[in-house]
């Protein structure tokens, strides 16, 4: 047990000045070009053509509706046929 804990033993190195010298030198902000990000996402431009195409289909079958109502389809609608 005694061999073990010499060999687990690790000491700590500090630095006499206090400081740690790196080997890569002096370190400096490097700058990219901007990113140009788009104002919508490609998911939500589709999902806004959806309802688009969603809002013309129901506004076509409205205007059917009322073609049908004003040109004597209103009899038929809940009424049985014999």
């Amino acid at each position: 047990m005694a061999d073990a804990d010499k060999k687990a033993l690790i000491h700590e190195v500090l630095p006499k000045a206090g400081l740690v010298v790196s080997e890569k030198g002096n370190l400096s902000e490097v700058l990219c070009k901007p990113k140009i990000m788009p104002l919508k996402s490609i998911n939500l431009e589709k999902l806004e053509e959806m309802e688009k195409r969603l809002a013309a289909v129901n506004a076509q079958q409205a205007t059917e509706e009322a073609q049908m109502m004003s040109f004597g389809g209103a009899e038929y609608i809940g009424s049985s046929r014999p």
